[in-house]
């Protein structure tokens, strides 16, 4: 286990403007920080009270995120040690973004078949988009 000392905050701060709950936004930000490699396997999380403290939310909040994270085998605990990525966590956490993007482009479906658009149209469309996101997401990397 890589033992380096447990950031404080390891996500921006969360914001009430976002639908949902506040615990979820934790959740989904640890799961993005995990499936990106910013967080690997074996790495130190805060504990309840500093996570809180350093986003401005209850230990309750953060607990209930931990215990999700846990259900999920994302994360573990362990007794006088600490909260810590399992080693299953990025895949567990890639195919939790993989089935946010079915969502989404379902999503999207509905909108572009509502707007009148053909399947023909909606398939160039994403064969425009997609060098155009790789190529911006390779510029923001470098």
């Amino acid at each position: 286990m890589s033992a380096s000392p447990p950031r404080t905050l390891l996500i921006e701060p969360l914001s009430a403007a976002v639908p949902g709950p506040l615990y979820q936004q934790i959740v989904d930000r640890l799961k993005r920080e995990i499936s990106e490699g910013r967080l690997s396997p074996g790495s130190p999380l805060p504990s309840f009270r500093a996570l809180a403290e350093g986003l401005l939310v209850s230990v309750i909040t953060v607990k209930r995120a931990y215990e999700e994270l846990e259900r999920d085998g994302i994360i573990y605990r362990r007794q006088g040690l600490g909260t810590f990525v399992s080693e299953a966590a990025a895949d567990r956490s890639r195919e939790a973004k993989k089935d946010r993007a079915i969502e989404l482009l379902r999503e999207a479906l509905r909108e572009a078949t509502e707007a009148g658009l053909t399947t023909r149209e909606v398939v160039r469309l994403l064969q425009t988009m997609i060098p155009k996101e790789r190529r911006s997401k390779h510029a923001s990397r470098t």
